[in-house]
């Protein structure tokens, strides 16, 4: 049983952070000097903190992102061709907003999806649907999709996503139902979400990992446009600590 009715109410209502805030503030006694104002206001705080807290969650769920990497955490020190300046402008997420690509390219080792799921973290932090997946497993789910006849739904899930990430790009030769459902997916992104992949292949080798040149030059005249990219050097980063 609560203490107070007015608690009772309160989570009866699923006000649940304001009546976190109503059970703190009533053991404070600096509290007490506060008028009807100044309490309504923290109560309210209290509230949107707690809401925003559990958007946050379900938005970090949903992304499913390969590692638990936060933008505070980046190692700029390592000799890996990082731009300090870029990243923290990336790390913004105005480019999200302004629905602008991001391509990260380096060797194995240097921590390109490292990079992206700290970017893709951040996204969430600040309101955008995010999604993650690794190239190999993002054309298997189509493959899937298009066997189950539920290729339109899946499309329009990816094109409703405000951050798409595809993780490493370029691993494998696409068949002409991944390059055509990939070349769907950038369409219908346009315009409407921001796409960041990471590739251990430099962009000049794209089309011999898409085959088809014409639509190779679709893919990457879309991906390239209006651009973001990091160029990581260097040698693996996997026996060290951080990323």
């Amino acid at each position: 049983m609560l203490a107070h009715p007015t608690l009772e109410n309160l989570h009866a209502l699923g006000l649940h952070g304001l009546a976190k805030g109503f059970k703190e503030l009533e053991h404070k006694a600096e509290a007490r000097g506060l008028d009807h104002a100044e309490w309504l206001g923290l109560l309210l705080e209290y509230e949107l903190t707690l809401r925003r807290q559990k958007q946050f969650e379900t938005r970090a769920r949903a992304a499913r992102l390969r590692h638990a990497a936060s933008v505070e955490d980046v190692n700029y020190q390592s000799p890996r061709g990082l731009d300090r300046a870029l990243f923290l402008k990336l790390a913004a997420c105005d480019w999200i907003a302004e629905r602008r690509n991001l391509l990260v390219t380096g060797a194995s080792g240097l921590g390109k999806s490292w990079l992206a799921c700290a970017l893709g973290h951040k996204a969430c932090r600040e309101g955008f649907s995010v999604l993650y997946r690794r190239a190999p497993r993002l054309f298997a789910e189509l493959a899937t999709a298009r066997g189950e006849g539920r290729l339109p739904r899946m499309l329009a899930t990816l094109e409703r996503t405000r951050l798409l990430i595809i993780d490493d790009w370029g691993m494998e030769k696409l068949q002409e139902n991944q390059y055509r459902d990939f070349l769907e997916i950038l369409d219908d992104r346009q315009g409407t979400g921001a796409t960041l992949l990471t590739s251990q292949f430099p962009i000049k080798l794209w089309h011999d990992t898409i085959g088809n040149p014409t639509v190779a030059d679709a893919i990457l005249d879309r991906l390239i446009h209006n651009v973001h990219r990091i160029e990581l050097k260097g040698e693996s980063m996997r026996t060290r600590c951080g990323k």
